[in-house]
């Protein structure tokens, strides 16, 4: 999603210059459209996140808005109480852009996986969640949120050329989007790794198993009463994400379920244990904690007593 966010970037930026890009010297081969169209709105902090935030917060509340751009784990985890104190307490619109989601970063190993983000940015109140399944709905989620009042979190992909069958870039705040629709069970999916969830769902399609598919881009404001009504409908349901099982999509499907009394199980597929020093790629990595299509088919079969 690199390209399209810088390309995204630099149109929303010709329209405002109060527009800014920052960089925890990362990006090369990647931002340079940006850098060379806005030599004056780029700034490179260097391998300082917390410096970074600490400069964008400053900006932030002098009118600008800043843009914060590291790999998942260095934007969100290095820089975090920075982030917490600035801009969630203050409600300024600092934007923290995490690029490789969960093992995007699969062969760089442990340091590279972006397995909390979602879990420690949910948390703080004020702080609204992106994470898109594509380029295309990347796009879609800039355009319409850039400007929104206080912090923004974006989980980016490093994928520029998947594209979900069906999705169609399609983004809304405090929404999620079905690709599927089936009485049997649901598949509830954040990130890249929907393409999993999607052909999971065709392959049970196949064997008879109809499967509701829910893309959770806008992970905080949650889609409360589009996951309620879903939830509501079918016996079983998966969260499939790229992340830790704790405090995820996962969890905010299991709260929600809980606080609306809802009898559907929900189950949690996503990284449960720490790392044991293999990496590879991101293949492997799915494969390996059961987030591979195949392997959510399984757990359907098995949680429907049909395996």
């Amino acid at each position: 999603m690199r390209r399209a966010f810088v390309r995204t970037l630099v149109e929303l930026a010709a329209a405002n210059p109060r527009l800014l890009l920052l960089t925890g010297d990362l990006g090369y081969n990647a931002l340079e459209p940006f850098a060379e169209r806005f030599p004056d709105r780029f700034f490179n902090a260097g391998v300082a996140e917390q410096n970074m935030v600490g400069m964008a917060t400053g900006l932030a509340e002098a009118g600008f808005i800043p843009f914060c751009y590291s790999i998942v784990t260095f934007a969100s985890l290095r820089p975090y109480e920075f982030i917490r104190n600035g801009p969630v307490l203050h409600r300024l619109p600092v934007r923290i852009v995490g690029m490789g989601g969960g093992f995007d970063y699969g062969p760089q190993g442990t340091t590279h996986h972006g397995l909390e983000d979602l879990a420690v940015m949910r948390v703080q109140p004020g702080m609204t969640v992106v994470a898109p399944a594509d380029h295309e709905q990347l796009a879609c989620a800039l355009r319409s949120t850039w400007d929104f009042p206080g912090p923004i979190y974006y989980r980016l992909g490093k994928d520029d050329t998947l594209t979900i069958p069906g999705l169609e870039g399609r983004f809304e705040l405090g929404r999620a989007q079905q690709l599927r629709e089936g009485a049997d069970c649901a598949l509830v999916a954040t990130g890249p790794v929907v393409v999993e969830a999607v052909g999971a769902a065709d392959d049970l399609a196949a064997r008879g198993i109809r499967a509701t598919v829910l893309v959770v881009a806008s992970v905080q404001p949650a889609p409360v009463e589009d996951l309620a009504g879903v939830l509501a409908r079918v016996p079983v349901a998966l969260t499939v994400e790229a992340h830790y099982v704790v405090g995820g999509l996962g969890s905010l499907v299991a709260e929600i379920a809980a606080e609306r009394g809802l009898g559907c199980r929900v189950l949690r597929c996503g990284v449960r244990r720490m790392p044991d020093g293999l990496s590879g790629s991101q293949a492997y990595l799915h494969r390996t904690h059961g987030l591979a299509s195949e392997a959510l088919v399984e757990t359907v079969l098995r949680a429907l007593g049909a395996g």
